[in-house]
């Protein structure tokens, strides 16, 4: 079963005279995204992946003359990890200022690397799109809001991952999620980044994992793991670069009263989440609801901001005395805050941010409102 993607519906988003890259998490379906929008094309297409040994020499060959003698043909180039190529931005930069007729297409799975390779050569020459896990706008174009609401828990606890919705038991959920986890999760990291020891990356993971919406202490975090707090710096940056967690920092207009240096961490997907801390069990027999939902909500939330280019900037907003938004956006000179409550019971609104921010506004999201906050 194929979930059409944002990008199909959209048609032409993929631009002329410009190198078009797709980025995000592995097994995200970028590589199957390009191939299905070519097969229907009738130009001549040229596919190659970033292992291939002459493809690599070629590209990476900063050869003019060599670059567009083999690719001069082709009316669409699509580059499959594009990242593996050394110095990849220079060859996209001899084909799309010498092609200007042929279309450009290079995906990666590794921003971090990617994006400090495209660097300067490619300055004004592409244009970015970032494909998450199935977001939820994307499913319910497919199921309807309904049995959007009747598989909630299960988005919940097994995540969006295409080959995890499309399997048909929870058995087959897990088995996928914990391959993903073992397999593919930190492989980018430990090749490029030349970092030995795995294990104090999943165990930084699974700190991050119980603290989901509250703020994270690097010096806490580098004591229980027994490494320097630059240490863990670095490897949430990483992580964060490699799509497997996301950073929200605090929002402040009033630096006396109000929390700005800690970050909160939110996973890309809930069932990675789950497979790091090896917790499956349903929704009624868990004391972590809160976190699974505030994830959810956030990452869905992100997936709508970046299809839909609702251009803000995202914080949580906390003050000493424990006054707490969960989430912020600031968008077109205002503040949008938004609390995130599994229970359906009425809740609080957030007084003291209203009163701090007059032109601010408060919404709670919870089963009831969520498909129109994220959808």
């Amino acid at each position: 079963m194929w979930i059409k993607r944002f990008y199909e519906r959209e048609g032409n988003f993929l631009k002329d005279k410009k190198v078009n890259l797709i980025y995000g998490p592995r097994r995200v379906g970028k590589t199957e995204l390009i191939k299905l929008l070519l097969q229907s094309t009738d130009k001549k297409v040229f596919i190659g992946e970033g292992d291939d040994i002459q493809l690599r020499k070629i590209l990476s060959s900063n050869d003019k003359n060599k670059i567009l003698t083999v690719f001069q043909d082709y009316d669409i180039i699509f580059i499959d990890e594009a990242q593996r190529i050394k110095d990849i931005a220079w060859g996209l930069k001899i084909l799309v200022d010498n092609l200007p007729q042929t279309k450009i297409i290079a995906s990666g799975s590794s921003s971090f690397l990617l994006q400090t390779q495209i660097g300067e050569p490619l300055t004004g020459r592409n244009i970015t799109n970032l494909l998450f896990p199935i977001s939820i706008l994307e499913l319910k174009q497919e199921i309807g809001g309904m049995s959007i609401i009747q598989n909630l828990e299960n988005y919940l606890i097994y995540g969006m991952y295409p080959d995890v919705l499309t399997q048909t038991n929870s058995k087959e959920k897990k088995s996928y999620l914990i391959e993903l986890r073992n397999s593919y999760l930190l492989k980018d990291i430990l090749e490029l980044e030349n970092i030995r020891n795995s294990d104090v990356m999943f165990n930084l993971l699974k700190l991050i994992a119980f603290r989901i919406g509250n703020e994270v202490s690097l010096s806490e975090l580098g004591n229980s793991l027994g490494v320097a707090k630059q240490t863990v710096a670095r490897y949430l940056d990483l992580l964060e670069k490699s799509f497997i967690i996301k950073k929200t920092g605090g929002f402040s207009r009033n630096l006396r009263k109000e929390i700005i240096k800690s970050n909160r961490y939110y996973f890309f997907d809930n069932g990675i989440r789950n497979a790091l801390i090896n917790n499956f069990n349903d929704i009624d027999n868990r004391n972590d609801i809160g976190m699974l939902w505030e994830n959810f909500v956030i990452m869905e939330r992100l997936k709508k901001q970046e299809y839909h280019k609702i251009f803000c900037n995202n914080y949580f907003w906390r003050t000493y005395d424990q006054k707490e938004v969960d989430f912020v956006e600031e968008r077109d000179g205002r503040l949008f805050g938004y609390e995130f409550k599994w229970s359906n019971k009425k809740n609080k609104i957030q007084q003291e941010w209203l009163r701090t921010y007059e032109n601010a506004s408060f919404e709670i999201i919870n089963k009831d409102n969520f498909l129109s906050f994220i959808s």
